[in-house]
């Protein structure tokens, strides 16, 4: 584990990651400050908890309005790839034998 310094609306974090986690980390906290930014400069919310709450909230109904591609919802995509996994399980299932 490594620690990783944060910014976000002004205000420093430290938290802990993997190392291979860590650039990821850094854009979803480049991501989270750029939301709470425009959320402050709209002007119409006032405080650090109240502006993060709400950058939290934008985030939220972006990720559950996700579309894959080509269109479809991803807990759609979701199901039909745990389908095909199961029916290509069931396909290399070992056999009985047809004559014994």
């Amino acid at each position: 584990m490594e620690t990783v310094e944060l910014t976000l609306g002004g205000r420093t974090y430290k938290v802990a990651c993997e190392p291979h986690e860590r650039a990821q980390l850094l854009a979803c906290a480049s991501y989270v400050d750029q939301k709470m930014e425009a959320i402050r400069a709209n002007g119409r919310v006032l405080g650090a908890d109240r502006i993060a709450v709400m950058a939290a909230l934008q985030i939220a109904q972006e990720l559950m309005s996700a579309k894959s591609a080509d269109g479809l919802p991803l807990a759609e995509l979701k199901r039909r790839l745990r389908e095909m996994a199961n029916q290509v399980d069931a396909l290399l299932a070992p056999q009985e034998p047809l004559f014994p």
